[in-house]
Protein backbone atom coordinates (compact mmCIF):
# COMPACT_ATOMS: atom_id res chain seq x y z
CA UNK A 1 0.00 0.00 0.00
CA UNK A 2 1.35 3.49 -0.66
CA UNK A 3 0.89 6.79 0.96
CA UNK A 4 0.71 10.00 -0.16
CA UNK A 5 4.44 10.58 1.69
CA UNK A 6 5.87 7.57 -0.24
CA UNK A 7 4.12 9.35 -3.93
CA UNK A 8 5.74 12.77 -2.48
CA UNK A 9 9.32 11.24 -2.10
CA UNK A 10 9.27 9.21 -5.54
CA UNK A 11 7.98 12.73 -7.51
CA UNK A 12 10.37 15.00 -5.02
CA UNK A 13 9.36 16.05 -1.90
CA UNK A 14 10.56 19.78 -2.82
CA UNK A 15 11.56 19.96 -6.51
CA UNK A 16 11.30 22.45 -9.00
CA UNK A 17 7.40 22.10 -8.93
CA UNK A 18 6.64 22.74 -5.76
CA UNK A 19 8.80 25.73 -5.78
CA UNK A 20 7.22 27.05 -8.53
CA UNK A 21 3.87 26.66 -7.21
CA UNK A 22 4.72 28.19 -3.95
CA UNK A 23 5.78 31.15 -5.49
CA UNK A 24 2.64 31.40 -7.37
CA UNK A 25 1.01 30.95 -4.20
CA UNK A 26 3.16 33.68 -2.75
CA UNK A 27 1.92 36.39 -5.19
CA UNK A 28 -1.51 35.91 -4.36
CA UNK A 29 -1.23 36.06 -0.88
CA UNK A 30 -0.21 39.86 -1.33
CA UNK A 31 -3.77 40.35 -1.93
CA UNK A 32 -5.89 39.53 0.93
CA UNK A 33 -3.30 41.90 3.56
CA UNK A 34 -4.31 45.22 0.48
CA UNK A 35 -8.15 44.22 0.91
CA UNK A 36 -8.04 43.85 4.96
CA UNK A 37 -5.66 46.17 5.68
CA UNK A 38 -6.47 49.06 2.99
CA UNK A 39 -9.26 50.49 4.90
CA UNK A 40 -6.57 52.38 7.15
CA UNK A 41 -6.22 54.32 3.86
CA UNK A 42 -9.31 54.46 1.94
CA UNK A 43 -11.25 55.30 5.53
CA UNK A 44 -8.59 58.18 6.73
CA UNK A 45 -10.03 61.02 8.76
CA UNK A 46 -9.07 64.72 8.68
CA UNK A 47 -9.84 67.40 11.14
CA UNK A 48 -13.01 69.27 10.06
CA UNK A 49 -15.46 71.60 10.55
CA UNK A 50 -18.62 72.94 9.07
CA UNK A 51 -18.87 74.28 5.25
CA UNK A 52 -19.98 78.05 6.51
CA UNK A 53 -19.94 79.94 3.10
CA UNK A 54 -23.21 81.39 3.54
CA UNK A 55 -21.27 84.10 5.13
CA UNK A 56 -18.99 85.13 2.73
CA UNK A 57 -22.59 86.56 0.35
CA UNK A 58 -22.21 88.92 3.31
CA UNK A 59 -18.27 89.43 3.12
CA UNK A 60 -16.75 87.52 0.09
CA UNK A 61 -13.08 89.16 1.04
CA UNK A 62 -13.05 87.11 4.70
CA UNK A 63 -10.14 85.19 5.27
CA UNK A 64 -9.79 81.95 6.26
CA UNK A 65 -9.50 82.20 9.68
CA UNK A 66 -11.75 85.71 10.20
CA UNK A 67 -14.51 83.24 8.49
CA UNK A 68 -14.19 80.50 11.36
CA UNK A 69 -14.49 82.80 14.08
CA UNK A 70 -17.54 84.81 12.89
CA UNK A 71 -19.58 81.33 12.55
CA UNK A 72 -18.15 78.31 14.38
CA UNK A 73 -18.25 78.09 17.85
CA UNK A 74 -15.02 76.99 19.86
CA UNK A 75 -15.15 74.08 22.15
CA UNK A 76 -13.47 74.06 25.79
CA UNK A 77 -9.72 72.99 24.83
CA UNK A 78 -9.94 76.31 22.59
CA UNK A 79 -10.01 74.54 18.86
CA UNK A 80 -12.97 75.16 16.60
CA UNK A 81 -16.21 72.76 17.06
CA UNK A 82 -15.96 69.77 14.39
CA UNK A 83 -19.95 69.07 14.48
CA UNK A 84 -21.69 72.69 15.17
CA UNK A 85 -21.96 76.01 13.73
CA UNK A 86 -23.46 78.99 14.48
CA UNK A 87 -26.95 79.64 13.36
CA UNK A 88 -27.12 81.67 10.02
CA UNK A 89 -28.83 85.18 10.01
CA UNK A 90 -29.61 87.34 7.37
CA UNK A 91 -27.40 90.23 9.05
CA UNK A 92 -25.26 92.22 7.39
CA UNK A 93 -20.90 91.47 7.74
CA UNK A 94 -20.92 95.07 10.79
CA UNK A 95 -23.64 93.39 12.98
CA UNK A 96 -22.56 90.16 12.62
CA UNK A 97 -18.75 91.04 13.88
CA UNK A 98 -20.55 93.81 15.99
CA UNK A 99 -22.87 91.52 18.25
CA UNK A 100 -22.27 88.26 16.88
CA UNK A 101 -24.15 85.05 16.97
CA UNK A 102 -25.33 83.03 20.04
CA UNK A 103 -27.43 80.01 18.60
CA UNK A 104 -25.90 77.09 17.21
CA UNK A 105 -27.20 74.57 14.78
CA UNK A 106 -25.84 71.11 13.40
CA UNK A 107 -23.70 71.57 10.38
CA UNK A 108 -26.16 72.31 7.66
CA UNK A 109 -24.15 72.24 3.99
CA UNK A 110 -21.42 69.37 5.27
CA UNK A 111 -18.59 69.81 5.99
CA UNK A 112 -14.81 71.39 5.41
CA UNK A 113 -11.61 68.83 5.61
CA UNK A 114 -7.96 69.83 6.34
CA UNK A 115 -6.60 67.96 3.77
CA UNK A 116 -4.03 68.10 1.10
CA UNK A 117 -5.24 69.25 -2.68
CA UNK A 118 -6.93 65.74 -4.53
CA UNK A 119 -7.29 63.97 -1.25
CA UNK A 120 -10.78 61.80 -1.14
CA UNK A 121 -10.94 59.22 1.43
CA UNK A 122 -14.47 57.28 2.05
CA UNK A 123 -14.96 60.18 4.95
CA UNK A 124 -14.41 63.21 3.00
CA UNK A 125 -16.69 61.99 0.09
CA UNK A 126 -19.08 60.77 2.08
CA UNK A 127 -18.89 63.05 5.18
CA UNK A 128 -19.05 59.88 7.21
CA UNK A 129 -18.17 62.41 10.67
CA UNK A 130 -19.87 63.38 13.62
CA UNK A 131 -23.31 61.22 13.31
CA UNK A 132 -21.64 58.88 10.88
CA UNK A 133 -18.32 58.74 12.90
CA UNK A 134 -19.16 55.57 13.81
CA UNK A 135 -19.83 53.62 10.06
CA UNK A 136 -16.13 53.48 9.72
CA UNK A 137 -15.84 51.26 12.83
CA UNK A 138 -19.21 49.48 11.22
CA UNK A 139 -17.22 48.92 8.44
CA UNK A 140 -14.62 47.28 10.45
CA UNK A 141 -16.90 45.12 11.54
CA UNK A 142 -18.81 43.88 8.89
CA UNK A 143 -15.37 43.05 7.43
CA UNK A 144 -14.70 40.89 10.21
CA UNK A 145 -17.62 39.06 9.71
CA UNK A 146 -16.43 38.32 6.50
CA UNK A 147 -13.60 36.69 7.18
CA UNK A 148 -15.49 34.83 9.58
CA UNK A 149 -18.10 33.57 6.88
CA UNK A 150 -15.42 33.24 4.49
CA UNK A 151 -13.34 30.93 6.00
CA UNK A 152 -16.59 28.24 7.17
CA UNK A 153 -18.31 28.95 3.36
CA UNK A 154 -14.69 28.55 1.62
CA UNK A 155 -13.63 25.91 3.62
CA UNK A 156 -16.45 23.88 2.62
CA UNK A 157 -16.67 25.00 -0.87
CA UNK A 158 -12.59 23.90 -0.79
CA UNK A 159 -13.63 20.30 0.95
CA UNK A 160 -16.40 19.85 -1.87
CA UNK A 161 -14.96 21.15 -5.23
CA UNK A 162 -11.16 21.59 -4.69
CA UNK A 163 -8.48 23.96 -3.81
CA UNK A 164 -8.23 24.75 -7.13
CA UNK A 165 -11.94 25.77 -7.49
CA UNK A 166 -11.80 27.48 -4.28
CA UNK A 167 -8.63 29.70 -4.78
CA UNK A 168 -9.38 30.69 -8.52
CA UNK A 169 -13.18 31.23 -7.10
CA UNK A 170 -11.85 33.78 -4.67
CA UNK A 171 -9.45 35.38 -6.79
CA UNK A 172 -12.78 36.11 -9.17
CA UNK A 173 -14.90 37.63 -6.47
CA UNK A 174 -12.14 39.73 -4.97
CA UNK A 175 -11.47 41.27 -8.56
CA UNK A 176 -14.82 41.89 -9.53
CA UNK A 177 -15.90 42.97 -5.63
CA UNK A 178 -12.47 44.69 -5.46
CA UNK A 179 -13.49 46.57 -8.47
CA UNK A 180 -17.21 47.56 -8.15
CA UNK A 181 -16.50 49.22 -4.34
CA UNK A 182 -14.22 51.54 -6.59
CA UNK A 183 -17.93 52.85 -8.19
CA UNK A 184 -19.59 52.41 -4.71
CA UNK A 185 -22.28 55.16 -4.92
CA UNK A 186 -22.42 55.66 -1.09
CA UNK A 187 -20.75 54.17 2.23
CA UNK A 188 -23.65 51.47 2.61
CA UNK A 189 -22.72 50.21 -1.14
CA UNK A 190 -19.26 50.60 -0.10
CA UNK A 191 -20.13 48.16 3.12
CA UNK A 192 -21.85 45.39 0.80
CA UNK A 193 -18.85 44.70 -1.50
CA UNK A 194 -16.04 44.98 0.92
CA UNK A 195 -17.73 42.26 3.17
CA UNK A 196 -17.89 40.28 -0.19
CA UNK A 197 -14.24 41.45 -0.61
CA UNK A 198 -12.95 40.41 2.41
CA UNK A 199 -15.21 36.81 2.31
CA UNK A 200 -12.77 36.18 -0.93
CA UNK A 201 -9.76 37.27 0.73
CA UNK A 202 -9.87 34.88 4.07
CA UNK A 203 -10.36 31.86 1.68
CA UNK A 204 -7.71 32.94 -0.55
CA UNK A 205 -5.13 33.05 2.63
CA UNK A 206 -6.69 29.41 3.55
CA UNK A 207 -6.40 28.04 0.02
CA UNK A 208 -2.74 29.41 -0.67
CA UNK A 209 -1.53 28.01 2.54
CA UNK A 210 -3.42 24.33 2.10
CA UNK A 211 -2.48 23.84 -1.48
CA UNK A 212 0.78 24.27 -0.73
CA UNK A 213 1.00 22.33 1.83
CA UNK A 214 -0.45 19.29 0.64
CA UNK A 215 2.00 19.51 -2.06
CA UNK A 216 5.14 19.37 0.60
CA UNK A 217 6.66 17.01 2.10
CA UNK A 218 5.80 17.75 6.08
CA UNK A 219 9.05 18.93 6.86
CA UNK A 220 9.15 21.52 4.58
CA UNK A 221 5.50 22.73 6.05
CA UNK A 222 6.69 25.62 8.72
CA UNK A 223 9.36 26.75 5.88
CA UNK A 224 6.20 27.35 3.08
CA UNK A 225 3.73 28.77 6.16
CA UNK A 226 6.97 31.26 6.82
CA UNK A 227 7.49 32.06 3.42
CA UNK A 228 3.63 32.70 2.62
CA UNK A 229 3.36 35.00 5.32
CA UNK A 230 6.14 37.14 5.10
CA UNK A 231 4.38 37.78 1.09
CA UNK A 232 1.56 39.05 3.62
CA UNK A 233 4.00 41.73 5.18
CA UNK A 234 5.05 42.46 1.60
CA UNK A 235 1.47 43.21 0.38
CA UNK A 236 1.54 45.50 3.25
CA UNK A 237 4.58 47.17 3.19
CA UNK A 238 3.70 47.91 -0.66
CA UNK A 239 0.23 49.56 0.35
CA UNK A 240 1.74 52.16 2.31
CA UNK A 241 4.03 53.14 -0.75
CA UNK A 242 0.97 52.28 -3.46
CA UNK A 243 -1.44 54.97 -1.08
CA UNK A 244 1.54 57.51 -0.02
CA UNK A 245 1.34 58.36 -4.03
CA UNK A 246 -2.26 57.93 -4.81
CA UNK A 247 -4.55 60.13 -2.68
CA UNK A 248 -7.94 59.24 -4.08
CA UNK A 249 -9.50 56.00 -2.81
CA UNK A 250 -11.59 55.10 -5.60
CA UNK A 251 -7.91 55.20 -7.83
CA UNK A 252 -6.62 53.41 -5.36
CA UNK A 253 -9.63 50.60 -5.13
CA UNK A 254 -9.05 49.91 -8.96
CA UNK A 255 -4.72 50.05 -9.00
CA UNK A 256 -4.87 47.87 -5.99
CA UNK A 257 -6.83 45.10 -7.97
CA UNK A 258 -7.27 45.68 -11.55
CA UNK A 259 -3.43 43.34 -11.55
CA UNK A 260 -6.29 40.60 -10.12
CA UNK A 261 -7.14 39.83 -13.76
CA UNK A 262 -3.53 38.59 -15.02
CA UNK A 263 -3.28 36.46 -11.66
CA UNK A 264 -6.52 34.99 -12.75
CA UNK A 265 -5.54 34.59 -16.48
CA UNK A 266 -1.94 33.06 -15.12
CA UNK A 267 -3.58 30.61 -12.21
CA UNK A 268 -6.48 29.18 -14.38
CA UNK A 269 -3.66 28.03 -16.48
CA UNK A 270 -0.62 27.19 -14.22
CA UNK A 271 -2.66 26.37 -10.95
CA UNK A 272 -2.58 22.34 -10.26
CA UNK A 273 -5.42 20.88 -8.30
CA UNK A 274 -3.80 19.01 -4.94
CA UNK A 275 -3.57 15.36 -5.60
CA UNK A 276 -4.04 14.93 -1.99
CA UNK A 277 -7.75 15.97 -2.33
CA UNK A 278 -7.91 14.45 -5.32
CA UNK A 279 -7.19 10.80 -4.37
CA UNK A 280 -9.33 11.37 -1.11
CA UNK A 281 -12.32 11.81 -3.57
CA UNK A 282 -11.94 8.94 -5.37
CA UNK A 283 -10.46 10.83 -8.94
CA UNK A 284 -7.45 8.69 -9.18
CA UNK A 285 -6.86 9.61 -13.35
CA UNK A 286 -7.00 13.05 -12.28
CA UNK A 287 -4.74 12.92 -9.01
CA UNK A 288 -2.40 10.41 -11.91
CA UNK A 289 -2.25 13.56 -14.59
CA UNK A 290 -1.22 15.70 -11.82
CA UNK A 291 1.24 13.74 -10.02
CA UNK A 292 2.81 13.01 -13.56
CA UNK A 293 3.06 16.68 -14.41
CA UNK A 294 4.66 17.61 -10.90
CA UNK A 295 7.11 14.45 -11.46
CA UNK A 296 7.82 15.63 -15.45
CA UNK A 297 8.87 19.59 -14.09
CA UNK A 298 10.91 17.89 -10.77
CA UNK A 299 12.72 15.34 -13.59
CA UNK A 300 11.69 12.11 -11.84
CA UNK A 301 9.36 9.03 -12.84
CA UNK A 302 6.37 7.99 -10.79
CA UNK A 303 6.68 4.41 -11.06
CA UNK A 304 3.71 2.31 -12.67
CA UNK A 305 2.92 0.40 -10.07
CA UNK A 306 2.49 2.88 -7.11
CA UNK A 307 -0.08 4.49 -9.23
CA UNK A 308 -1.94 1.29 -9.63
CA UNK A 309 -1.74 1.36 -5.62
CA UNK A 310 -3.10 4.94 -5.13
CA UNK A 311 -7.02 4.34 -4.54
CA UNK A 312 -5.58 2.70 -2.11
CA UNK A 313 -6.20 6.38 -0.20
CA UNK A 314 -9.60 6.94 -1.65
CA UNK A 315 -12.54 6.97 0.54
CA UNK A 316 -16.09 7.19 -0.34
CA UNK A 317 -17.11 8.83 3.15
CA UNK A 318 -17.77 12.76 2.71
CA UNK A 319 -16.31 14.50 5.82
CA UNK A 320 -17.53 17.56 6.83
CA UNK A 321 -15.57 20.51 9.05
CA UNK A 322 -17.50 18.98 11.85
CA UNK A 323 -15.40 16.05 11.94
CA UNK A 324 -12.89 17.53 13.36
CA UNK A 325 -15.21 17.88 16.74
CA UNK A 326 -15.84 14.15 16.78
CA UNK A 327 -12.51 13.10 17.56
CA UNK A 328 -11.20 13.71 21.37
CA UNK A 329 -7.54 14.83 20.49
CA UNK A 330 -8.61 16.68 17.53
CA UNK A 331 -11.41 18.42 19.34
CA UNK A 332 -8.79 19.69 22.28
CA UNK A 333 -6.52 21.42 20.06
CA UNK A 334 -8.76 22.77 17.24
CA UNK A 335 -10.39 24.22 20.68
CA UNK A 336 -7.36 25.86 22.33
CA UNK A 337 -5.74 26.62 19.23
CA UNK A 338 -8.99 28.56 17.79
CA UNK A 339 -9.02 30.32 20.99
CA UNK A 340 -4.97 31.05 20.87
CA UNK A 341 -6.13 32.67 17.22
CA UNK A 342 -8.97 34.60 18.49
CA UNK A 343 -6.83 36.45 21.78
CA UNK A 344 -3.72 37.00 18.95
CA UNK A 345 -6.42 37.91 16.18
CA UNK A 346 -8.06 40.86 18.58
CA UNK A 347 -5.23 42.34 19.77
CA UNK A 348 -3.25 42.04 15.73
CA UNK A 349 -6.23 43.63 14.23
CA UNK A 350 -7.04 46.48 16.69
CA UNK A 351 -3.60 47.46 16.35
CA UNK A 352 -3.34 46.95 12.85
CA UNK A 353 -6.84 48.90 12.06
CA UNK A 354 -6.17 51.87 14.13
CA UNK A 355 -2.91 52.76 13.10
CA UNK A 356 -4.32 56.28 11.91
CA UNK A 357 -5.47 56.90 15.63
CA UNK A 358 -1.90 57.23 16.92
CA UNK A 359 -1.34 60.41 15.85
CA UNK A 360 1.31 59.95 13.52
CA UNK A 361 2.25 59.28 9.90
CA UNK A 362 0.08 56.70 8.68
CA UNK A 363 2.12 55.75 5.59
CA UNK A 364 5.57 55.11 8.06
CA UNK A 365 3.87 53.76 10.63
CA UNK A 366 1.41 51.09 8.19
CA UNK A 367 5.09 50.26 6.67
CA UNK A 368 6.74 49.60 10.15
CA UNK A 369 3.74 47.37 11.21
CA UNK A 370 4.49 45.21 7.90
CA UNK A 371 8.17 45.47 8.08
CA UNK A 372 7.72 43.37 11.46
CA UNK A 373 5.98 40.75 10.05
CA UNK A 374 8.75 39.60 8.12
CA UNK A 375 11.64 38.86 10.79
CA UNK A 376 8.84 37.88 13.17
CA UNK A 377 8.17 34.57 10.62
CA UNK A 378 11.41 34.28 9.97
CA UNK A 379 12.62 34.56 13.67
CA UNK A 380 9.34 31.63 14.36
CA UNK A 381 10.65 29.44 11.58
CA UNK A 382 13.77 28.89 13.35
CA UNK A 383 12.76 29.45 16.83
CA UNK A 384 9.92 26.56 16.53
CA UNK A 385 12.36 24.28 14.85
CA UNK A 386 14.97 24.34 17.78
CA UNK A 387 12.27 25.31 20.64
CA UNK A 388 9.10 23.27 19.58
CA UNK A 389 5.56 24.92 19.35
CA UNK A 390 4.54 25.16 22.53
CA UNK A 391 7.15 26.36 24.57
CA UNK A 392 7.17 29.05 21.62
CA UNK A 393 3.84 29.89 21.03
CA UNK A 394 3.62 30.44 25.00
CA UNK A 395 6.64 32.84 24.84
CA UNK A 396 5.19 34.88 21.97
CA UNK A 397 1.98 35.72 23.40
CA UNK A 398 3.33 36.58 26.92
CA UNK A 399 5.60 38.72 25.29
CA UNK A 400 2.91 40.36 23.16
CA UNK A 401 0.85 40.92 25.55
CA UNK A 402 3.47 42.33 28.02
CA UNK A 403 4.79 44.87 25.19
CA UNK A 404 1.01 45.97 24.66
CA UNK A 405 0.22 46.61 28.30
CA UNK A 406 3.85 48.53 29.26
CA UNK A 407 2.86 51.43 26.70
CA UNK A 408 -0.03 52.08 28.90
CA UNK A 409 2.24 53.04 31.88
CA UNK A 410 4.53 54.99 29.66
CA UNK A 411 3.60 58.77 30.20
CA UNK A 412 3.16 60.79 26.82
CA UNK A 413 5.78 63.07 27.04
CA UNK A 414 8.13 60.55 27.32
CA UNK A 415 6.61 58.75 24.53
CA UNK A 416 7.53 62.04 22.22
CA UNK A 417 11.32 62.06 23.44
CA UNK A 418 11.18 58.25 22.07
CA UNK A 419 10.20 59.71 18.99
CA UNK A 420 13.36 61.65 18.57
CA UNK A 421 15.60 59.43 19.98
CA UNK A 422 14.71 57.05 17.50
CA UNK A 423 15.63 56.43 14.26
CA UNK A 424 12.53 53.97 12.82
CA UNK A 425 10.55 54.10 15.32
CA UNK A 426 7.10 56.01 16.05
CA UNK A 427 6.49 56.64 19.31
CA UNK A 428 3.23 55.25 20.62
CA UNK A 429 3.94 52.05 18.41
CA UNK A 430 7.38 51.62 20.00
CA UNK A 431 6.02 48.61 22.37
CA UNK A 432 3.43 47.65 20.31
CA UNK A 433 5.52 46.73 17.47
CA UNK A 434 6.93 44.44 20.16
CA UNK A 435 3.23 43.08 20.76
CA UNK A 436 2.98 43.32 16.77
CA UNK A 437 6.18 41.25 16.42
CA UNK A 438 5.15 38.38 18.87
CA UNK A 439 1.94 38.65 17.55
CA UNK A 440 3.18 37.82 14.35
CA UNK A 441 4.88 34.97 16.00
CA UNK A 442 1.72 33.92 17.49
CA UNK A 443 0.01 33.72 14.12
CA UNK A 444 2.90 32.07 12.30
CA UNK A 445 3.12 28.85 14.90
CA UNK A 446 -0.31 28.26 14.88
CA UNK A 447 0.13 28.22 10.98
CA UNK A 448 3.19 25.74 11.62
CA UNK A 449 1.44 23.62 13.99
CA UNK A 450 1.71 19.63 12.15
CA UNK A 451 -1.72 19.40 13.36
CA UNK A 452 -2.90 22.27 11.15
CA UNK A 453 -2.15 20.55 7.66
CA UNK A 454 -1.21 16.70 8.41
Amino acid sequence: MSNFGQILREIGEFGLFQKRLLFALCALNVFPALDVIGQVFTGQSFPHHCNTDWILERGPNLTEERQKNLTIPVNEDGSFESCEMFTPVDWDLEDIEKYGINTTTKCMDGWDYEAGPGVSTLVTEFDVVCDKNGLIAVSQSISMAGILIGALVYGMISDRFGRRFAILLAISFLLVFGVATAFSPNIYVYMVFKFFCVTSSVSMTMNVSVLALEWADPSKAALCTMVILCFSGIGQMSLSGIAYLIHNWRILQLVLFSPLVILLGAHYWFLPESARWLLTHGKKKKAQKELQRAARINRMKLPEDLLDQINMECTSERRNMFDIFKIPYLRKYTLIMGFIWFAASLLFYGLSLNIGSFGLNIYLTQFIFALVEIPANVCGLFLIQHFGRRLCEACFLIFGGTACLVVLAVPKGILSELHVCSCCRHPRSTDQAAGGLSLHHSHADIWHHPHCCW
